[in-house]
């Protein structure tokens, strides 16, 4: 019997779960250890921040879910990864044991790298199902006393596409309160250009999302590199393509949104030849660490080095459907190694987003994630929205079920076969 070891209750986490669950059989252990006592979908957290969404919409409880498909559950931070005794020690004086290790922890949120931001500072959260609960009543405040906005991603973030939702999905909540006309909202993001989103661009991103901002009225400042932010008011130096600060701004905000840079969590800080300098988990193409290796990586938490060299730091993100694809791997993998194999299964490492603005959205599909691509390929319009809707319900039940179904591939599939048939849309 081997033991598998999952830190992580997430998307990447609990796919992994049911997949080496299915993969292994039921003579070996597998067990998810996770900080939080609940999976949240977290694509839905804009929703939530906004009062479109409760908590208990988009969360499923783990410790009477995971048991009923075989899987054993604890609920407890990891404190210190310790790989040279294939054990993990956790928050609740346990230290656990393992033959196999997947990291799939997610970040930490670095909000303390710059000054006044986070929920403990002055600006609002949509990372987490809590910081989006709690940032309900800062958004009807606000709205009760309306006044400028600003909102984006600073500087080393590695996810664009929930800071362009947010963006869109408040400006619709205003026009739906009558509202909008009483605030002006300024996008604030590292990106070399509106669009980039940390991938080069993906498609005519660039372009649609340029468009809708202004359609929306909101102005932007890229490059931008966040100094401090204080109440009611964010620093942002914005620099030229050379890197060197050509403009300092000073905006004045009633409800701010920015999303931070990530970093490891700090159960792998400093373990050399396991994470990068930043604690991100370095994985081969097979999604296992080549020091240690017993140890597999999937999602947020790995290492991804930036697509290109920007005047301000941008991150890579690691979508949905690329997640999907890396715990596939590190399943199919171990079922080899556990039967004397070596490993022959990659993660496809193609980025998907569906980017829901409320009242229609942006979808774009990069194979693979860096260029040149294959596909290269974004659209626009009401379906998007619905088509996130549904996903939502989807993923949902796969987690409620049990389910091993493959939901961001199918959904990629619906949403090319759907966007060819739009143009055929009566007005």
């Amino acid at each position: 019997m081997s033991r598998v070891l999952i830190l992580g209750g997430g998307v990447a986490g609990v796919s992994a779960a049911y997949e080496i669950r299915e993969a292994l059989g039921k003579s070996h252990e597998v067990t998810v250890v996770s900080k939080a006592p609940y999976f949240q979908f977290t694509p839905s957290n804009p929703w939530v921040a906004v009062k479109w969404r409760t908590r208990e919409d988009i969360t499923v409880d783990l410790a009477s879910t995971l048991p009923r498909h075989g899987v054993t559950f604890v609920h407890a931070a990891a404190e210190k990864v310790l790989p040279e005794e294939n054990a993990v020690r956790l928050s609740n004086g346990e230290t656990m044991g393992y033959d196999y290790l997947v990291i799939a922890t997610g970040p930490e949120l670095a909000f303390d790298e710059v000054e006044g931001l986070g929920p403990d500072g002055f600006t609002h959260s949509i990372c987490d199902v809590e910081h989006a609960t709690s940032a309900q009543s800062g958004w009807e405040a606000f709205c009760a006393n309306p006044g400028p906005i600003v909102v984006g991603a600073v500087q080393g973030a590695s996810c664009y596409g929930p800071a362009y939702e947010f963006a869109m999905i408040m400006d619709t909540d205003l026009r739906k309160r009558k509202i909008r006309d009483k605030v002006p909202m300024t996008f604030v993001t590292a990106e070399p250009y509106v669009g980039h989103l940390g991938l080069g661009g993906v498609g005519d991103t660039k372009g649609l999302l340029e468009s809708e901002m202004r359609e929306r009225h909101i102005r932007w400042i890229t490059n931008a590199k966040v100094e401090k932010v204080e109440e009611g008011k964010m620093t942002v130096a914005e620099h030229d393509d050379g890197g060197a600060v050509k403009k300092t701004h000073d905006l004045p905000f009633n409800f701010s949104m920015m999303l931070p840079a990530f970093r490891g969590i700090p159960a792998l800080t400093g373990l050399e030849g396991l994470v990068n300098p930043r604690g991100f988990v370095i994985v081969d193409k097979h999604q296992r660490n080549p020091k240690y290796t017993n140890i597999f990586g999937a999602g947020v938490c790995i290492a991804i080095a930036p697509l290109e060299a920007t005047p301000v730091p941008v991150g890579v993100p690691k979508t949905g459907y690329m997640i999907e694809s890396m715990v596939t791997a590190i399943a199919k993998n171990l079922k080899e190694i556990v039967a004397g194999k070596e490993p022959t299964h990659q993660g496809s490492w193609n980025a998907i987003c569906l980017a829901d603005f409320g009242d229609g959205g942006v979808v774009f599909v990069a194979q693979p994630q860096n260029p040149p691509r294959n596909v290269n390929w974004s659209s626009s319009g009401k379906w998007v929205h619905l088509a996130k809707v549904a996903f939502e319900k989807y993923f949902l039940r796969k987690v409620r079920k049990g389910s091993t179904e493959p939901y961001y591939e199918k959904a990629v599939m619906q949403m090319l076969n759907i966007s060819k048939l739009k143009d055929k849309e009566p007005a």
